[in-house]
């Protein structure tokens, strides 16, 4: 603008048409839509893990709700590093996604956030707060919303009146504090047709570079589980196929390692099912997929299908939860089990499809002798993975309100883990928490595979096997603090002769079995030789080494394999595998390690 510096400029009245005075009301709304900013956020539990809500939120919000800025943290930072990023984006409202593993750290940082800066608006949303318990609007005064159910139609009808400092019109699945109250609509409202949601990776708005990212193509779930909030949610809406093919091809062409789908059961539809696993075999590169399927609903010509998936490509979840029918009955948990387990021994034995196993401790009716028996049941399929997790009365599933009726006791904080059920005590919840934790220190991520089965065969029962093992390791404080791979090998070791002492030829050939799998798992040297392997050589047995280790060298010269090898004898082991006719004293396992630039160590295995 022009004049002279420190002059007063004469008061000019204006002349506006009608249209004039719409657009001047329209250039207003925009500056006010433009000058609120919102920061969506949430702690997760891991860095490496990727937020699917916050963008979901921020693309069906983008156009119509001011600045939108995704801001994502861990549970593990300091709350007042998390504080003092989140304070210096001079945000308006700043949302959280809450969760059973960040509710106590977000309600912490929001009331952090009110004393320091009391003129942010703070909202709550995810499933932590679809069922929030009453106080919660006393106990945190800086909790300005509180969203019930799914975001989207919610946060934007609520960021929308709050840009023009209203209340929204239409509150369902929202409640809200105001200067005569609280406002409460607890009812959602669904999105009827998912591709009214902008796709999040389209827009650019997920993070693709962690190494893996979630993926939804439906929301809902068929099937009402007492133990599972989607109990209260059974119509299943589905993303139009395009929109499902065009994310999907969008994420493999990016060549994202890992896409985890988050639908509660995938295959809900065969043949929807089908048509997906069919785009993916025809479009993936390098994605591995993780699905979680009701196995009991995997028909003919699915199974035939997942037969041509190859080995890395495809993983499945599948929630067992019992082997006991009444247990599942009494849960509402419609799923045969003579089918479910059929079909998982058909994917175990002609899929190269990765199979983790869900068993559930705690539920009504189960004791410790029934749910032993459904390892042992599942242990005989040999899955990949079997996870045993105590239940979690959830706030707003069937079980959590009827759980003094059916005896169940849980801690009252998150993540609501039973402590006492109808058959079980804190202790025999303690011994099966132990076991599965036995089981991810060594089944569970390949280690000691074997020598588990074997210890199984000489108890005739895998289950029990283990549960001796736990009661030996919980004599000795071994569950306590984390330990190195070869500390877990010596304390099987040791576990094994203390089981097993009065039986010599178990124990050994207990103990050659696990140095077998040892030296599956990692390099033997001569310096390094664990107690309880004896692996001395004779000399012919040396010379047959040595001629099979200048044939490998052969083999890996001038490919830029670096290569290393142990041998020993293992004669009560080499019995089971050789005709009675030969000896097997004579018998010597040879391992190779083949390393590579660029590339996981390669492990070979010959018996000479």
């Amino acid at each position: 603008m022009g004049g002279t510096a420190g002059a007063a400029i004469p008061h000019q009245p204006l002349a506006l048409s009608g249209d004039d005075v719409k657009k001047m009301q329209n250039l207003r709304f925009y500056f006010i839509l433009r000058s609120m900013k919102t920061v969506l956020t949430t702690l997760h539990s891991k860095f490496i893990h990727p937020s699917l809500a916050l963008p979901c939120l921020a693309a069906y919000c983008r156009d119509t709700c001011g600045e939108l800025l995704i801001r994502e943290f861990t549970v593990h930072e300091p709350r007042d590093n998390i504080l003092a990023a989140l304070l210096d984006e001079h945000a308006n409202v700043i949302a959280f996604s809450v969760y059973i593993w960040n509710r106590e750290e977000t309600l912490a940082l929001v009331d952090a956030i009110h004393v320091a800066a009391p003129h942010i608006r703070i909202i709550l949303g995810g499933p932590e707060t679809s069922y929030p318990e009453p106080n919660i609007w006393e106990r945190h005064p800086g909790i300005s919303a509180i969203i019930h159910a799914e975001g989207e139609r919610p946060l934007r009808a609520l960021l929308r009146a709050w840009q023009v400092d209203a209340i929204p019109t239409e509150c369902g699945g929202l409640s809200l504090r105001t200067a005569s109250g609280i406002i409460t609509e607890p009812q959602a409202l669904l999105l009827e047709h998912l591709d009214e949601l902008p796709s999040p990776y389209t827009l650019g708005l997920m993070d693709c570079d962690k190494g893996f990212v979630y993926y939804e193509s439906s929301r809902g779930c068929p099937y009402s589980c007492a133990f599972c909030m989607s109990a209260l949610d059974t119509k299943v809406r589905s993303f139009s196929m395009q929109r499902i093919k065009q994310d999907l091809l969008l994420l493999m062409q990016q060549q994202v390692p890992k896409i985890k789908l988050v639908d509660r059961t995938f295959n809900y539809d065969p043949q929807r099912a089908r048509t997906i696993f069919a785009f993916i075999l025809e479009h993936n590169r390098s994605s591995h997929f993780h699905f979680e399927i009701g196995a009991h609903l995997l028909d003919a010509p699915t199974l035939q299908m997942l037969e041509q998936v190859p080995e890395g490509m495809f993983q499945f979840e599948i929630g067992v939860q019992s082997t006991m029918e009444d247990t599942l009955k009494a849960v509402q948990r419609h799923a045969p089990l003579e089918i479910l387990l059929a079909n998982v021994e058909h994917l175990l034995r002609r899929t190269h499809i990765h199979i983790h196993l869900d068993l559930i401790a705690g539920l009504p009716g189960d004791d410790t002798t029934q749910i032993l028996h459904g390892i042992d049941t599942l242990m005989h399929l040999r899955p990949h993975h079997l996870q045993i997790e105590p239940l979690k009365l959830l706030p707003g599933a069937p079980l959590r309100r009827d759980a003094a009726a059916l005896g169940l006791h849980y801690d009252p904080n998150p993540p609501y883990t039973i402590l006492r059920s109808d058959k079980l005590d804190f202790f025999a919840l303690e011994h099966l928490r132990g076991i599965s934790r036995l089981l991810d220190l060594t089944w569970n991520c390949g280690r000691a595979a074997n020598f588990i089965l074997e210890l199984g065969r000489q108890r005739q029962s895998v289950a029990s096997a283990l549960a001796e093992l736990e009661r030996y390791w919980k004599k000795h404080d071994l569950l306590r603090f984390p330990l190195g791979q070869r500390e877990i090998f010596e304390h099987l070791a040791a576990a094994a002769y203390s089981m097993f002492s009065t039986q010599p030829q178990v124990l050994e050939l207990l103990q050659q079995t696990l140095a077998r799998d040892l030296a599956l798992r990692e390099p033997i040297t001569p310096t390094k030789i664990p107690d309880f392997l004896a692996f001395q050589l004779h000399d012919d047995e040396e010379q047959r080494v040595k001629e099979q280790v200048k044939e490998k060298l052969e083999q890996v010269k001038g490919k830029g394999i670096k290569m290393q090898y142990f041998a020993a004898r293992l004669p009560a082991l080499a019995q089971q595998h050789i005709s009675e006719d030969d000896n097997a004293e004579k018998v010597v396992y040879l391992f190779f390690y083949l390393t590579q630039s660029g590339a996981r160590m390669q492990v070979e295995e010959l018996r000479i």
